[in-house]
């Protein structure tokens, strides 16, 4: 019975402290109902009930999508065959994602693709495997 009371004390802080928290770091142009000072005073002081509330309340407000830049839209030669059907939301996704603008970088030139290095490796493995004692 002890062990239960303790992990609900410790669920019910835990939970507090995470609305306290959200309710410091939430930027006080999205705070509804209240201004943000208050919001933290609420929460302090009330414990669960003004936590509760502060996620009743809470929820942020949603920008709708047109708000968001545009990208541009390719047109003529050199557009690639997957837009040539038409531009979609998901293409205008990807092209406002920073992955999607990224130009592909040349593959690096690593040492196995160097014929020197690759001789130079091969007389130094048979020169080992000759001084070991192998054939």
């Amino acid at each position: 019975m002890l062990l239960s009371g303790a992990l609900v004390a410790l669920f019910m802080m835990g939970f507090w402290l995470y609305c306290l928290t959200d309710a410091i770091l939430t930027p006080a142009a999205e705070c509804r109902g209240m201004p943000k000072p208050a919001w933290i005073v609420v929460i302090a002081l009330t414990f669960i009930g003004g936590a509760v509330a502060w996620l009743i309340i809470r929820e942020p407000l949603r920008r709708p999508a047109a708000s968001l830049a545009r990208a541009p839209r390719p047109d003529g030669p050199g557009v690639p065959h997957f837009r040539s059907r038409g531009w979609t939301g998901a293409d205008d996704a990807l092209a406002r994602h920073p992955a999607g603008r990224a130009k592909p970088a040349a593959a690096p030139r690593g040492p196995d693709d160097d014929p020197e290095f690759l001789r130079a490796l091969d007389r130094t493995i048979r020169g080992n495997s000759q001084a070991g004692g192998e054939a």
